[in-house]
C-alpha cells in the first residue's frame, strides 16, 4: 500500500511538472507574440491540463483566452474567461483581462459599424455588455441600436426591454471650462475639473447633466412593436413608462410621436396640448400644434400655433415656412375662379376683386419672409418664394434683390 501511495505521488509530481513545463513555454511563445504556436501547443497538451489543479487550470485557461482574444475569437475568448472567473485567486489577472477583452470588442465594433457590418458589430457590443452587466450595460443600448440598422428587429426589442427593466438612462455628468487666455469653453473630464477650477488660468466652471435615453428606449420598444405588427404592445409600452412618470415631457412627446407614426393624429394632438401646459414656452411644441391643425383644415388655429413658435423663438425658420405655405394655401381657389372668368364688362370687375385679393396675401406673406432673412439670408426656399411673389406683383426691385441673392 505504501509503495502505491509513493507512484502516485509520483506520478501527480511528474504530471504536475508537466503542466506547469508546458504552460511556461506556451506563455514563452505567447509573449513572443507567436499565438497560433501557442495554441497549438496548449491543444496538444489539453489532457494534461484537464486534470490539473484549479491554479494550473486557471492559468491555462487565463492564457487561451488571451490568444483568442488577440486572434480576434471574442466569443471563445469569453468563454475561457468565464472559467478564470471560478477561481478567486485569479481575481486580479482576470480583472486585467476582462478590460482587455472589453475595449477590444467595443473598438472592433465601432470599425464593424463604420463599415456598416452591424450584426458584426452586435456580436462584439453583447459580449462587452456581458463581460460585466452591470456596469456596462451602456454597450448593450448600442448593442440595441446597431441591431436595428441590421434590421434584425427581435434582437433589438430584446435588448430594449432589458434596458427598460433594468431603468436605463444613460445620463451622465459633464463638465466644462472656461480657459481665460482665449475665453474657450472645452469638456474636460471630471478629475481635470477639479484641478482647473482652482487654476487662475480658468473661469466658468460648469456642469450638467446628459439627456435621459430612456424615452428613446420606450420609443423604440413601440415602434418596433408597430414594425412587427402588434400595434396594441407599441401603445401599452410607453403608458407602462408614462404610468410611473406621468409628468415626464419627454415621455409624453414619446407617446405622441407613436400615435403620428400610427397615424392617429387627434390623440398626437391631444398629448401635445399636455405638454404645452407642462412647457408653455417650447416652441416646437406649438409648431407641432400647427402642423396638425393645418392637417385637420383648421387654418385659424394653424396660423395661431405657428405665430406663437416664431414668437418664442424668432430663429425657427420652419415656423416661418409653414406660415407662408399655410397662407399661400388659399391662392389657389383664387387662381381657378380668375381663370373661369369670361371677357365681359361684370367678369372683369370680379377678376380685378380677385386679383387684388390674391395681392393681398402676397404682401402678407412678404413681411414674414422677410423676418426669415433676418435670421438666416441664405435660407434659399425663402428667397426663391419672395422672388416669386416680386415677380408676380410686379416689384421689379424685390425680385433683382432676391434673384442677386441666388446667384
Amino acid at each position: 500500500m505504501k509503495i502505491k501511495l509513493i507512484i502516485l505521488f509520483l506520478l501527480f509530481l511528474t504530471f504536475s511538472w508537466g503542466q506547469k513545463k508546458e504552460l511556461r513555454l506556451a506563455k514563452k511563445l505567447f509573449a513572443k507574440e507567436e499565438y497560433n504556436k501557442a495554441k497549438d501547443l496548449l491543444d496538444q497538451n489539453k489532457g494534461l491540463f484537464e486534470i490539473a489543479d484549479l491554479k494550473i487550470k486557471s492559468q491555462y485557461n487565463l492564457l487561451l483566452s488571451s490568444i483568442y482574444r488577440v486572434n480576434g475569437d471574442f466569443s471563445s475568448a469569453f468563454e475561457k474567461l468565464k472559467e478564470v472567473k471560478k477561481d478567486p485567486s485569479m481575481e486580479s489577472l482576470y480583472d486585467l483581462e476582462s478590460e482587455k477583452l472589453k475595449a477590444d470588442c467595443v473598438n472592433t465594433a465601432i470599425e464593424d459599424s463604420n463599415k456598416k457590418n452591424f450584426s458584426e458589430s452586435v456580436e462584439n457590443l453583447y459580449i462587452a455588455y456581458s463581460i460585466n452587466p452591470e456596469e456596462n450595460i451602456e454597450y448593450l443600448y448600442f448593442a440595441a441600436s446597431n441591431s436595428v440598422n441590421a434590421k434584425d428587429y427581435s434582437r433589438a426589442l430584446e435588448y430594449y426591454i432589458v434596458l427598460k427593466n433594468n431603468k436605463y438612462t444613460g445620463i451622465i455628468t459633464e463638465y466644462f471650462i472656461t480657459e481665460i487666455e482665449n475665453n474657450e469653453e472645452k469638456q474636460v473630464t471630471k478629475e481635470e475639473f477639479v484641478i482647473l477650477s482652482k487654476s487662475k488660468s480658468y473661469t466658468n466652471p460648469r456642469s450638467q447633466e446628459t439627456k435621459s435615453r430612456f424615452p428613446e428606449i420606450v420609443k423604440n420598444i413601440a415602434l418596433i412593436h408597430n414594425q412587427l405588427g402588434n400595434k396594441e404592445m407599441a401603445i401599452k409600452a410607453v403608458k407602462d413608462a408614462r404610468d410611473s412618470n406621468p409628468e415626464d415631457i419627454d415621455l409624453i412627446l414619446t407617446e405622441a410621436n407613436i400615435y403620428i407614426e400610427l397615424g392617429e393624429k387627434e390623440k398626437f394632438r391631444s398629448l401635445i396640448t399636455e405638454a404645452v401646459i407642462l412647457d408653455p414656452n417650447n416652441a416646437n411644441l406649438y409648431y407641432n400644434l400647427g402642423v396638425v391643425s393645418s392637417d385637420f383644415g383648421e387654418i385659424v388655429k394653424a396660423r395661431d400655433y405657428y405665430e406663437k413658435a416664431i414668437e418664442l423663438d424668432p430663429s425657427f425658420e420652419a415656423s416661418y415656412l409653414n406660415l407662408v405655405a399655410l397662407i399661400l394655401d388659399g391662392e389657389q381657389e383664387l387662381v381657378d375662379k380668375m381663370n373661369s372668368l369670361g371677357n365681359s364688362k361684370a367678369d372683369n370687375a370680379k377678376y380685378e376683386v380677385l386679383r387684388n385679393k390674391r395681392e393681398s396675401i402676397y404682401e402678407e406673406c412678404i413681411p414674414i419672409l422677410k423676418g426669415l432673412l433676418a435670421v438666416n439670408i441664405d435660407n434659399e426656399e425663402a428667397i426663391r418664394t419672395l422672388m416669386n411673389i416680386y415677380g408676380t406683383i410686379g416689384d421689379n426691385n424685390g425680385y433683382k434683390e432676391m434673384k442677386a441673392l441666388i446667384d
